[in-house]
């Protein structure tokens, strides 16, 4: 990983950390809430460059694993983006947290991510909107080749709606968040924070984060079920267990009654 890559992602760990990235945090989460409050399956990942910020929320699938490229308290699988150990149609549910902009070919991602996900599995795209106020300025700040965020490569909403399409997703919810930061404190506090929720009541595209939900629609392959191992233990082992098999009985032995035995003893004793 490059030493650019790392800056970027100090800075946008520690802007997180802060009071505004905590905001658009709370605002994510509760439009992350409807879809993640419903979903189902077993299997739940949330894969991405950033650490700590586990996006989970009240969903009902307990098994989750939060994937990174670099490893952590809370991570539980170290990969890349476009590399992911796990089998093929696996996971119901993909949070992909700004996993197509720090990477040379987002695209190869995107089959990374619908090779892994099963048949009618969620996958949720979240990244920070070009066309935004502070996808210009991140824009503006890149353009200098000694800022590392020259290193950052947003993806547009129509190109993405392409990649899905070409990958057999179908594109359900597309919204955006944080249209306007919160500036200031009491009333003013107040008023950016209410124009932030009109904005957003009224899906204007202009908020600095989108979510993208799709739904995988290809069916199933049949494939080789491989081992896969995390921290020496099985990631995801759906295998059923079967029952054990009943011993073979012995062939049946000649049975002797007590009848018989007697009528022989008499017999001898008569001889």
């Amino acid at each position: 990983m490059s030493g650019q890559f790392n800056d970027i992602l100090r800075e946008l760990e520690s802007w997180y950390r802060r009071d505004r990235g905590q905001y658009l945090l709370s605002r994510l989460r509760a439009e992350l809430s409807p879809f993640l409050d419903n979903a189902f399956g077993y299997h739940i990942l949330q894969i991405g460059p950033l650490q700590g910020e586990p996006l989970f929320g009240d969903c009902r699938i307990h098994h989750r694993v939060q994937a990174c490229n670099r490893p952590g308290s809370d991570i539980g699988l170290v990969c890349e983006s476009g590399e992911i150990p796990l089998e093929s149609d696996s996971v119901d549910v993909i949070l992909a947290h700004h996993s197509l902009e720090f990477v040379a070919n987002p695209h190869q991602v995107l089959r990374e991510l619908q090779r892994v996900l099963t048949p009618q599995g969620q996958l949720l795209l979240i990244g920070f909107n070009p066309y935004s106020l502070r996808g210009v300025v991140t824009r503006v700040r890149g353009l200098s080749r000694k800022s590392p965020w020259h290193g950052h490569f947003p993806v547009s909403n129509s190109r993405l709606a392409d990649w899905l399409h070409l990958l057999n997703f179908e594109l359900c919810e597309h919204a955006h968040v944080y249209a306007v930061p919160p500036v200031g404190s009491g009333r003013v506090r107040r008023m950016t924070e209410s124009l932030d929720n009109w904005c957003q009541q009224h899906r204007l595209p202009i908020g600095g984060l989108y979510l993208q939900r799709a739904i995988k629609q290809v069916a199933a392959q049949n494939r080789p079920r491989s081992r896969l191992r995390r921290h020496g233990e099985k990631l995801i082992d759906l295998a059923v267990p079967r029952p054990g098999v009943a011993p073979t009985p012995a062939p049946n032995a000649p049975t002797r009654t007590p009848g018989a035995a007697a009528r022989r003893a008499t017999g001898e004793l008569l001889h």
